[in-house]
């Protein structure tokens, strides 16, 4: 009953025409930059991150425009994967199995539809998962302490490379690089300075802000240039149609969204495994069960529903870790984590009763925008499939204008400007050599409250290392971080292979 009392709480809030407004912008948006090639989420909500502040948002008001955007753009990676065989973002790539032989076959308006038809049941079912879990995990969190939340830190960082890791050695790189940026700047404790070099602008450490606009989108702007502007994309050769699903194909797509939710659903609550992994586990798991026919790759639409409603519930899910524990479940909530950090709000236990209107307003705003998001995709999906044909070379002078107006907006600083271009410049190299930019981001965010944590826990025991592993709660975090960090070692090449195998005997199978 109380958690009904809050979710109506959420809804008043929600509810004004402000926060309507902003949903309904950020699902416009998020589609349209999910469904161009190579943005994706995480640089969508960071590219719009400086925009959120420079119009000077509320921390409730900023936090439902971005989370529609992520919402948005995992809607909009199925555009493109359907139409143009390129998906959106990684999460997106198995929905090209099965979508774009639809397309190929006359049948693009009903896999566009059929699609979005399951990326909001998938979606809405995560968000009543997050409704009912995270005041659940809350409840848990409040047992912690110092000890238990350098352990829970660790566990962050121990499982972000996820089963889907192709290389868990240049994670572990990535997020040293993001905890030395941390101690940038003056020990809280001591009152020392580290690493400033006598640069009084570093006094402060580095803005986390500053850090993931130029990782993610001012990396995108340079790569841009290096392939000196090259590549445009038409959809001109598919034909839309009318954007309808038969009654038929959606009947027997019903139980395969049912299971696929549930899959990506818990895909997303466990640290490091995302959307990408969510989306290949119940394409997988349905192929298994369904394929009776052998239809699986040649334009099932059952093969469209199963990774839409996986990638769609796994980012719902990837809520509930950062709402109730403040520890991120996917890169783009990363991203989120560092949006409120900048407004003063710290994620966690604490999150629901100190800020109660920020968290179930922004659960009710996802319950909104996922009906938003079904009412733009079903009748505008022409739009999209428009802005599709916008070449490049207008698109990445836009994002680099946001960046440089947004961060100095922010900050009023041309030193966080060239530390920005330092970092895009970090990043395009980070891409280049296939290190992940999500633990930077990650260590950057939590360096600091780890640090804290570990030092007062040593405070408090006096200087006695074993009350890291002093409470039952700690042992279980500290096995599951070794657990974590060890299974995509054994696992994670033999699931990878099958998704290599997968891909390419779908593809095999349309030629």
């Amino acid at each position: 009953m109380e958690t009904i009392d809050s979710l109506l709480y959420g809804f008043s809030v929600a509810l004004t025409f402000q926060n309507l407004l902003l949903a309904l912008l950020g699902c416009f948006l998020g589609t349209i930059i999910g469904a161009l090639p190579g943005l994706g989420p995480s640089n969508g909500v960071a590219i719009l991150i400086p925009v959120a502040f420079s119009l000077g948002l509320p921390a409730t008001p900023a936090l439902i425009l971005l989370t529609s955007v992520y919402y948005g753009a995992m809607y909009g990676g199925r555009i493109s994967s359907i139409l143009l065989n390129i998906p959106g973002d990684e999460p997106a790539l198995m929905t090209t199995l099965d979508g774009y032989p639809m397309a190929r076959k006359g049948q693009a308006g009903e896999a566009l539809a059929l699609s979005g038809i399951a990326s909001f049941v998938g979606a809405f079912f995560a968000t009543v998962g997050l409704v009912l879990l995270a005041p659940l995990l809350v409840k848990v969190a409040l047992l912690f302490g110092p000890a238990e939340y350098f352990a829970l830190f660790t566990v962050a960082f121990a499982t972000l490379g996820g089963i889907a890791a192709k290389n868990q050695a240049k994670a572990a790189i990535a997020a040293a690089i993001g905890l030395a940026i941390s101690t940038i700047g003056i020990d809280v404790i001591s009152g020392s300075t580290r690493f400033t070099f006598n640069e009084v602008h570093l006094y402060d450490g580095i803005d986390f802000l500053v850090v993931i606009v130029g990782l993610f989108a001012l990396s995108e702007v340079f790569l841009f240039l290096e392939h000196r502007g090259e590549g445009s994309s038409s959809v001109d050769a598919i034909e839309v149609g009318r954007v309808t699903v038969p009654w038929k194909m959606l009947k027997e797509s019903t139980p395969t969204m049912a299971r696929s939710t549930v899959i990506g659903f818990l895909a997303g609550v466990l640290p490091g495994a995302g959307a990408s992994l969510g989306s290949f586990l119940a394409y997988s798991v349905e192929k298994r069960i369904g394929d009776k026919d052998k239809t699986f790759g040649k334009g099932d639409p059952r093969g469209v529903a199963a990774p839409e409603a996986g990638n769609n519930a796994a980012a719902g899910g990837a809520l509930v870790p950062m709402l109730s524990l403040g520890v991120p479940g996917s890169g783009t909530t990363a991203v989120l984590l560092a949006m409120l950090l900048a407004l003063n709000i710290t994620p966690g236990p604490l999150l629901f009763q100190k800020n109660p209107e920020v968290v179930w307003g922004l659960i009710a705003a996802l319950f909104i925008g996922n009906i938003m998001l079904l009412l733009l995709n079903l009748p505008m999906v022409s739009i999209f499939v428009r802005i599709l044909q916008i070449p490049p070379k207008y698109l990445m002078p836009a994002v680099a204008m946001i960046c440089f107006v947004g961060i100095y907006g922010i900050s009023g600083s041309t030193f966080d400007l060239m530390v920005m271009v330092v970092f895009g410049v970090m990043g395009y190299f980070l891409r280049k050599l296939d290190i992940p930019l999500v633990p930077v981001i990650l260590g950057t965010l939590l360096g600091s409250e780890m640090e804290k944590s570990l030092r007062r826990a040593m405070q408090i025991s006096d200087g006695d290392w074993t009350t890291l592993i002093g409470s039952p709660l700690a042992v279980g975090l500290w096995v599951f971080a070794i657990v974590g960090f060890v299974t995509p070692m054994i696992f994670g090449r033999i699931v990878r292979a099958r998704q290599a195998r997968t891909i390419t005997s779908e593809a095999n199978d349309q030629d």
